[in-house]
């Protein structure tokens, strides 16, 4: 009887103290979000030197929304800053050729994560291109080659229409938000609501997150220890180094044309993802850089 009391007292005392730990650690959790939240809000953001009007205040928390939410996305967030190492220095030089922001490479984040991401509606690559306009923008899109998975091309052709974008809307936040909801989408919310500024527009659910989701990404991004990513330089993807070997005949066998450049089949299609089969058919001769790794 007294051994069944002692170990009621001591089930009492387990149980008050688990009450006791889960609620310290509850409000320290929630002083922790409160103080962060305070702490981490910028004071001021921009999108290709185009201030964001943070008075106002539904802009203020729509920017708030998106900087908790990645904040919090840990792996996802962690994963794009280490791919941005490598994916980085292949977009940066094409934007600055083509007179686009840099501030467009965050775009890319937001559009695929920095991987050759396929969406549902048929969007395929890093930029996210769906396959008609991809041909209008100069890409190949077929069955053995599709150049939506060419970072360098893709890329090129996301600078075009931005750039078409920006001579139609003005602004490069405007363009930013055409990306997702389309020129002529955006052309029509202009005409019915009789303003012509991102901020001022009401729009799709999407559209309407869509440049918050870019500012909060280049915010996290440019500094991420403070919204508590603690990544090291050595834990980053570093640029593999690639010789490009020109081409312009059929090759019958990836396989075989692999090793014969001293890397195997995976190898070459991590690094020409483009190619789309299992060989390369070139009727018209057409000349294609493939990329060898060092």
């Amino acid at each position: 009887m007294k051994s069944n009391k002692a170990l009621l007292v001591t089930l009492s005392i387990v149980l008050i103290s688990g009450i006791l730990v889960f609620g310290i650690a509850g409000d320290y959790k929630d002083k922790q979000l409160r103080e962060g939240t305070a702490m981490f809000f910028p004071e001021s953001v921009d999108f290709a030197g185009e201030i964001a009007p943070l008075q106002i205040t539904d802009v203020r928390e729509r920017l708030d929304r998106e900087l908790l939410i990645n904040a919090n996305l840990d792996a996802t967030t962690a994963l794009i800053i280490k791919r941005a190492n490598r994916a980085f220095p292949i977009i940066e030089p094409i934007l600055k050729q083509y007179n686009v922001p840099d501030d467009f490479k965050y775009l890319a984040v937001i559009e695929s994560g920095l991987i050759n991401a396929v969406s549902s509606a048929g969007a395929r690559g890093v930029w996210q291109f769906m396959p008609d306009t991809a041909k209008e923008k100069g890409m190949e899109v077929n069955e053995i080659v599709d150049e939506r998975y060419h970072l360098e091309k893709s890329t090129e052709a996301a600078c075009k229409y931005l750039l078409a974008a920006k001579e139609k809307f003005g602004t490069w936040t405007m363009a930013a938000a055409s990306y997702n909801g389309g020129m002529n989408g955006l052309s029509k919310k202009i005409e019915e609501q009789k303003v012509t500024d991102y901020y001022d527009l009401g729009l799709t659910e999407e559209t309407s997150r869509y440049v918050f989701r870019i500012l909060a990404l280049k915010e996290i991004m440019k500094q991420p220890a403070k919204y508590g990513f603690s990544i090291y330089s050595s834990d980053l993807y570093a640029p593999i180094p690639t010789k490009s070997v020109e081409v312009d005949s059929t090759i019958n066998n990836l396989t075989s044309f692999a090793q014969s450049q001293g890397i195997n089949y995976k190898v070459l299609k991590i690094h020409n993802p483009w190619l789309r089969d299992k060989k390369l058919l070139n009727p018209t001769k057409k000349k294609y850089e493939i990329k060898i790794p060092i």
